[in-house]
């Protein structure tokens, strides 16, 4: 009987364990994606600032319509805060 006892112990115990490891587990996979989610944001956010960099570097060079660049951000920008970035005007 006190052997029975103390192996069904032993096996609680091993099981805690068991599941404080799958916890830690999961915490640091949840880490590493939300590294790798903020890395992926980081890379996306310097793409758009170099292809924007290029873009302005090429209008400023007049080897780009400027008419046409700020007919493409008359189009696609919406917020006022960001046409005003360029100075277009408040949309209606």
């Amino acid at each position: 009987m006190a052997d029975t006892s103390k192996l069904e112990q032993r096996i609680e115990s091993l099981q805690t364990r068991l599941e404080q490891l799958k916890v830690r587990q999961a915490r640091a996979e949840a880490r590493k994606r939300a590294l790798l989610s903020r890395r992926a944001r980081k890379d996306d956010t310097r793409r758009k600032i170099l292809a924007g960099a290029i873009v302005l570097a090429k209008v400023e060079a007049g080897e780009f319509d400027p008419k046409r660049f700020r007919q493409w951000l008359d189009e696609a920008l919406t917020r006022a805060d960001d046409r005003a970035l360029f100075e277009l005007p408040p949309r209606t």
